[in-house]
């Protein structure tokens, strides 16, 4: 399997660090079940998004805060979600590969450019959201090889949201989802969004999560064609 190969005989030794991998997507794309997949391979490290962390801050649930009142909570919630990414990109481990469940980089190419349109940020808001963003990117290492973005229709994303049931996001509408899904698309996708400084393989994703896995091993070789840099093949 391609994974396999891709956890065992990488060169990751040359990059002096872990060899980091970022899942990328929308709400509902299925990063859970790719990450769970990988982490069967016992030779990487995977970090889940810190949910957990941002429902209970000291006690505040974050995330039910800003779904409900982005206007007052957006810059809350988005200073802690960039603190917790950094974590999770500095973290030392002793495998060869870190799997993120997202990253500062999308944290702030998506979240933070979809609440600065919707006007959920203040100008002044936005502007220390994103001083913090370039000094994390300078000062710290957060240095990502590949991105890998699981492409989802918002159709597809927002039924699952639905039946998925979380209890901060049943008030999400689709024009939410869908707004979402087309700065990702710009982002990785048609990379007219701001910088894109390493490769991205895109996997569709549309498929039920009960079936993506065989999704996953049919595209091994299409991945491992495209990445022979990161590759010792």
């Amino acid at each position: 399997m391609f994974f396999r190969r891709l956890l065992s005989t990488m060169h990751w030794s040359t990059l002096n660090r872990p060899c980091t991998i970022s899942v990328e997507g929308n709400i509902g794309s299925g990063k859970t079940t790719f990450l769970n997949h990988i982490e069967r391979f016992g030779n990487a490290t995977v970090f889940a998004e810190p949910l957990h962390k941002w429902r209970n801050c000291q006690g505040h649930n974050l995330l039910d805060l800003m779904y409900r009142d982005p206007k007052t909570f957006a810059f809350t919630f988005q200073s802690y979600v960039q603190l917790t990414l950094l974590e999770a990109h500095t973290c030392n481990i002793t495998t060869p590969f870190k799997f993120l469940e997202r990253s500062v980089f999308s944290a702030r190419y998506c979240f933070v450019e979809k609440l600065k349109r919707d006007g959920f940020l203040s100008p002044p808001e936005f502007s220390v959201l994103d001083e913090w963003f370039r000094w994390i990117c300078q000062q710290q290492k957060v240095a990502v090889d590949l991105f890998v973005y699981l492409r989802t229709d918002p159709e597809v994303v927002y039924e699952r949201i639905l039946k998925r049931d979380r209890t901060e996001e049943r008030t999400v509408p689709f024009e939410y989802i869908k707004s979402l899904h087309e700065i990702h698309e710009d982002w990785l996708y048609h990379k007219t969004l701001y910088d894109c400084p390493v490769p991205v393989f895109t996997i569709d994703a549309n498929m039920d999560l009960s079936e993506i896995t065989g999704e996953y091993k049919k595209f091994e070789n299409q991945i491992l064609e495209k990445n022979k840099i990161f590759i010792g093949v």
